[in-house]
């Protein structure tokens, strides 16, 4: 294809493992990158017509660093040929997907993709959290061997409430059937299909008030802040077990730490952080919480098929195709038979 005729796409932020994909891209696409810079700058060129004649973006999430969330204000300043948005990551609450829909602005998503490397490190947590796992290796680093090492949980018959089923909730579902759990779940509506009969639809309520573990996947958006409260907690049966891959702003750290520090909450396991990268202190100094640096897609495996998804995106969108993973929230639901 002549590069006159070819679609010009922008991607903001590095491809890291994609490489021969995204050598690929360029066969159908004119490629400009951009890896540095501020948002300012960003906002500057795109005023200036740098980028007029783009009609898809791809975005990986560290490129946050230099052009600052996809909000209203930075929406209203991409020019009209934008028609499509490619984000890497299955969470995508640096886009204010609203703003985009009102563009015209067709957004995706990586899910599927970051599944199971997701849901294995919430199993890692979540056995952490039973064994109080940093009590021992403290004691072990320290020349104690087992130390004060207290006594754990077994998985055994204890009900794990999976707070979100979708594909990350249902992968963790899989996992902690086979270690013996109970498993309930909640989310916005009853799950159908195979994943449907991983566990036990309850209410909201129901899951606080019953569970011995909460693991939470659900997506982080404004009805989903601070979810998890001091009036959360306190519904909780005493000695819960709170884990978290999804985002951290879903829990109220605060809260989270009084009801720690309370003995309310008898462990936790975090991958995520409500102001990360910097953590709570009452989280730094427990013993009792097991702490892993946002890192459950962290695996080279995981982080090309993203990669490779990102750019099936753009390249199925500029095809004429449509995206392939297009968010939930600009997608028709299916008429009911």
């Amino acid at each position: 294809m002549p590069s006159s005729t070819k679609p010009a796409v922008l991607m903001l932020g590095e491809v890291v493992h994609a490489h021969a994909e995204f050598a690929a891209l360029s066969d159908v696409a004119n490629v400009r990158s951009v890896t540095s810079g501020t948002r300012d700058q960003f906002i500057k060129d795109l005023d200036a017509g740098l980028y007029n004649d783009i009609v898809a973006i791809s975005r990986t999430y560290d490129s946050v660093a230099f052009t600052g969330r996809f909000d209203e204000e930075l929406v209203a300043h991409l020019p009209p040929s934008v028609q499509f948005l490619s984000h890497n990551g299955a969470g995508y609450d640096q886009i204010d997907v609203h703003a985009c829909t009102k563009r015209g602005i067709r957004v995706s998503n990586t899910p599927g993709a970051v599944n199971d490397a997701t849901a294995n490190v919430a199993l890692f947590l979540i056995l952490g959290a039973l064994r109080r796992a940093w009590i021992p290796q403290t004691a072990l680093r320290d020349g104690k061997w087992r130390g004060d090492t207290p006594l754990g949980r077994d998985p055994n018959g204890l009900r794990l409430g999976i707070l979100g089923m979708g594909g990350i909730g249902a992968a963790t579902a899989r996992r902690a059937a086979a270690f013996g759990f109970v498993v309930q779940y909640h989310s916005r509506k009853p799950v159908s299909g195979p994943d449907g009969e991983l566990g036990q639809y309850v209410s909201f309520e129901e899951l606080l008030k019953t569970s011995d573990v909460i693991s939470v996947h659900v997506p982080l958006s404004p009805a989903t802040t601070h979810l998890l409260n001091d009036a959360a907690f306190a519904q909780m049966k005493d000695g819960v077990i709170i884990v978290n891959t999804a985002r951290g702003p879903i829990i109220d750290e605060a809260a989270l730490v009084r009801n720690l520090e309370s003995g309310k909450v008898w462990s936790v396991g975090l991958d995520v952080f409500e102001q990360e990268p910097k953590i709570h202190p009452g989280l730094l100094s427990s013993p009792r919480a097991v702490l892993l640096p946002h890192i459950g897609t962290a695996t080279t495996d995981t982080q090309k098929r993203m990669e490779v998804l990102v750019i099936d995106n753009v390249k199925s969108a500029i095809a004429g195709k449509g995206l392939l993973t297009q968010v939930p929230e600009q997608v028709p639901p299916k008429a009911s038979l």
